[in-house]
């Protein structure tokens, strides 16, 4: 593993939490990246591209995606609630939207105590989008995203976390022409046993013709009972898609 580094994603969310990642760890060793699967055709509207699934849509950051079913333990969050997690001085370091929820409150006790809105209720992973800024790269946000919400949702400053960063790569599918990165991570306050040891985070970026970047993220606990697989994970990752400009 590479050596720490800070990073910043690039966010201009307007919301009462601003998406601004500017506190984060990740490494420069590369690791096993999302690759591109074969997805679903999209499909207009609202309707899910999986039979069942419920789906989620994201006008402001331009992203549509489905999750399983509420008998599944998924839960589909309003559009406009906020997921995040502060800094010491209790400002937001990363933030996301139209987000869903998968077994929340599975488990009380939180590896960053330092979360607001619906973040940090026990869940075993949590999607959502964030974004809207210019600055970086696609590759670099991709990245930054990844990395940021291990940094976050994994302990934070107060207990960092070990993140191991993958290169971005192409993602080309669902009408997105964007990248894609994996952080793995490696917990290291675990208050109690139901905090998981390991974690993986995996994020999508896209560029709109305004120059604005959007990123779509999910962050899943490991090694614990009823933990999404790396399967599952790529099914609810190739029914992103895009919403048009």
């Amino acid at each position: 593993m590479g050596m720490a580094v800070a990073l910043s994603g690039c966010n201009d969310d307007a919301g009462s939490a601003t998406d601004k990642n500017t506190d984060a760890a990740a490494s420069k060793a590369p690791s096993a990246g999302a690759s591109q699967s074969s997805a679903p055709a999209s499909p207009s509207g609202d309707q899910p591209s999986v039979a069942g699934w419920q789906t989620q849509t994201a006008q402001k950051h331009h992203f549509a995606y489905d999750v399983p079913a509420k008998a599944k333990k998924w839960k589909v969050l309003d559009k406009d609630v906020s997921l995040s997690y502060t800094d010491k001085d209790g400002k937001p370091i990363v933030v996301m939207t139209s987000a869903a929820n998968y077994r929340q409150g599975g488990c009380e006790s939180s590896p960053n105590p330092k979360a607001m809105g619906e973040a940090g209720k026990g869940q075993l992973a949590t999607v959502g989008t964030t974004g809207g800024g210019k600055d970086g790269t696609l590759q670099e946000n991709a990245r930054n995203w990844a990395g940021n919400w291990g940094f976050a949702a994994y302990g934070g400053g107060d207990h960092k976390p070990k993140i191991k960063v993958s290169e971005a790569k192409p993602w080309k599918q669902g009408g997105i022409d964007g990248y894609t990165a994996t952080a793995q991570v490696t917990v290291t306050n675990r208050p109690s046993p139901c905090v998981p040891a390991k974690a993986v985070v995996y994020s999508i970026a896209q560029k709109l013709p305004d120059g604005t970047m959007h990123g779509w993220v999910i962050y899943a606990d490991q090694g614990v009972p009823n933990a999404l697989t790396s399967a599952e994970i790529k099914k609810i990752m190739s029914t992103v898609r895009s919403t048009g400009n």
